[in-house]
């Protein structure tokens, strides 16, 4: 659920078939269906020009304009592709007079987070978190913090798998209060900290990301919301390895992204224990023994097995 005043949702209904033509520049935009609504305004799937393209449409024109800085300031970032990359920034003249400002962007495709972990596997839970302390770092350096930062605004690129922000509305300057948020990621509403935006507001929501992956319902804070959390993270194998640096930026312990980044990467590079020695040696023995009294396998082979069991 949302919350504060600035996130009431106000939703532009268009059907599809629907042309929006820019006032300024001219260009038109079929509508093919809509994507989502955001906190200022609604997404929608268009083309232009045989081109597949999102366009994001409100009456909250100052709130829009603050938008379009935050996405025109993260295409400066060099070298790193943090929001969706910006195409055209216009108003619509709608049929009855009303003037609604919109932004086009790049349409981005791939799943959820949650849909490819269930897919491709835990061992990529670490290699996201990098890649989001990566970018979270850049967006920091910019002055920025993402804000509303959650599973809904990131999508997982294919060809390779890349994590990428596709709703930049909640980002707002280094300093100044959230304008944005959601209960969950909040650490405000965890009582564990405050709504400032700085690095570490970000941070514990990177963790809440990757928690919700395995409580897709969520869970009450309790009276104790750190206990709540980080009882909830032992409790779930793919992320207990990760324990120490959660419970650290939960506590709002981390100034910077890179600081995480260097103890998610140590955790990553530590060597992983092994019970090969027992485990592999007594299935070895298994093999040897069906193999032998039910295929009839030669002496040479079963000299091979002999030694497999003496070699480790």
């Amino acid at each position: 659920m949302k919350m504060s005043h600035q996130s009431k949702k106000h939703g532009i209904e268009l059907k599809p078939g629907t042309s929006i033509v820019g006032k300024w520049h001219n260009k038109r935009y079929a509508i093919i269906k809509k994507l989502g609504n955001g906190a200022i305004g609604s997404v929608y799937l268009c083309e232009v020009g045989g081109k597949r393209v999102a366009l994001k449409i409100s009456d909250k024109s100052m709130s829009m304009t603050m938008e379009v800085n935050v996405l025109k300031s993260l295409q400066k970032v060099q070298g790193k592709t943090l929001g969706p990359y910006l195409v055209d920034v216009d108003d619509w003249v709608t049929p009855h007079g009303h003037v609604l400002s919109f932004y086009v962007m790049e349409y981005l495709r791939g799943q959820s987070l949650s849909t490819f972990i269930k897919q491709n596997g835990n061992t990529w839970v670490g290699v996201f978190m990098l890649q989001l302390l990566d970018d979270l770092a850049e967006l920091h350096k910019a002055g920025w913090v993402f804000g509303d930062l959650k599973e809904d605004n990131l999508l997982i690129l294919h060809s390779p798998p890349k994590i990428r922000w596709i709703d930049v509305g909640g980002t707002t300057q280094i300093g100044r209060a959230i304008k944005e948020y959601t209960e969950f990621y909040d650490r405000g509403y965890w009582g564990m900290g405050s709504r400032r935006a700085e690095p570490s507001y970000d941070l514990f929501a990177l963790v809440m990301v990757f928690v919700k992956l395995y409580y897709p319902n969520q869970f009450e804070r309790g009276s104790n919301p750190e206990t709540a959390i980080l009882s909830r993270i032992k409790n779930v194998a793919p992320l207990r390895p990760y324990l120490p640096c959660l419970a650290k930026a939960i506590q709002g312990k981390y100034q910077s992204s890179a600081e995480m980044k260097r103890d998610v990467e140590q955790i990553l590079n530590s060597p992983k224990p092994t019970s090969k020695p027992v485990l592999s040696r007594k299935r070895r023995k298994q093999k040897a023994s069906i193999l032998v009294e039910s295929t009839g396998i030669s002496l040479i082979a079963l000299f091979y097995y002999i030694v497999s069991l003496i070699l480790p």
